[in-house]
């Protein structure tokens, strides 16, 4: 992936930036009360954020395992391993959002920059149809806001644009690579639109109520 570099790499977050994750989850809490009943459900959402909280990122076959535990005579719960790798989760990209990919990638290189665990993750990158729109340039790290460096190595440019749902990546990134790089806030999903997890934050460079704004957006403006 590396390479002499190029003049401008659009990098893209996934959840809620590109596809609609309080969806996906708004599912997978009903099919858990559907097949266990509203009890375990709450129960596999408290161990998910005791993970949240132990990693730094949402691990859901991580807490599978570890709810699997509290149940080990119940079969069902190994369906529940099927039910997530399989979710359809091209039908939760948010509209536009191939369009924007096809659009970075007309005049700049876009690229995946996801926080994850390394099968669920990229399994829904995949599965979504992000991966073979960006040829594969898919990075996941458990804080991608520190591997800036890593980022650099494998796609140089004199300049990036880097599009996320969170203020407080956005704040991190610019700090490290100031003017380098232009920020886009996307004001998507739960997390972008708590007061008590932006006004916290400096403004990003842009800000957008959907993906799809970028369409209108000349990126080669940002280089």
């Amino acid at each position: 992936m590396s390479g002499g570099g190029d003049e401008l790499v659009v990098l893209l977050d996934v959840d809620n930036t590109l596809l609609d994750n309080d969806r996906v989850q708004q599912d997978l809490r009903a099919h858990l009360a559907r097949e266990f009943g509203d009890a375990a459900r709450d129960r596999y959402w408290d161990i998910l954020e005791q993970l949240r909280t132990e990693l730094g990122y949402v691990d859901y076959l991580g807490a599978l395992e570890r709810y699997r535990l509290e149940r080990p005579h119940d079969p069902r719960v190994l369906a529940l391993s099927g039910w997530l790798v399989d979710y359809p989760f091209a039908e939760r990209l948010y509209p536009d959002a191939l369009a924007v990919l096809q659009h970075a990638n007309r005049t700049a290189r876009a690229v995946i920059l996801s926080d994850g665990d390394a099968v669920f993750q990229p399994r829904k990158v995949v599965r979504s149809g992000l991966w073979d729109a960006v040829d594969g340039r898919v990075l996941i790290y458990v804080h991608k806001e520190q591997m800036l460096a890593d980022v650099e190595r494998l796609f140089p440019a004199r300049r990036y644009v880097m599009v996320d749902d969170k203020l407080r990546i956005l704040a991190a990134i610019k700090q490290a690579w100031g003017e380098r790089v232009t920020t886009v806030f996307a004001r998507q999903g739960h997390y972008a639109n708590d007061p008590q997890n932006t006004e916290r934050y400096p403004a990003a460079d842009l800000s957008i109520g959907h993906i799809g704004e970028l369409m209108r957006r000349d990126l080669t403006r940002f280089s």
